[in-house]
């Protein structure tokens, strides 16, 4: 099976930086894009940010300039870097997968808090 294991959050001062990591294991059967969610207390999970295997990318309006979404589709890796981090960026952040046929694979999520 596929499985997606996170790392990199933290607590961050707000305009301060953090990275996330993200590997899958296991094979991916079909052509997929790799991305990046959020969840933050009392809302829905949002797309953060995404990236196809061609390298184009997709951010929702208020992360635009200050996320970078990368990956390695040869070793299934993407990463997350943010930038310029604010309060209202706290939330649980997930590595998402989704296949050219609707299915998502997540990752278990970790914890970023920007907060002084």
């Amino acid at each position: 099976q596929v499985q997606l294991v996170e790392s990199g959050g933290g607590l961050v001062q707000p305009g301060g930086s953090l990275r996330l990591s993200c590997a899958a294991s296991g094979t991916i059967f079909s052509s997929y894009t790799m991305g990046w969610y959020r969840q933050a207390p009392g809302k829905q999970r949002e797309l953060v940010g995404s990236i196809t295997g061609g390298g184009r990318v997709n951010y929702v309006d208020s992360v635009k300039g200050r996320f970078t979404v990368s990956g390695d589709y040869g070793k299934k890796l993407v990463y997350l870097q943010m930038n310029r981090l604010t309060p209202e960026d706290t939330a649980v952040y997930y590595c998402n997968v989704k296949t050219i046929w609707g299915f998502d694979y997540w990752s278990q999520g970790t914890q970023v808090t920007v907060s002084s």
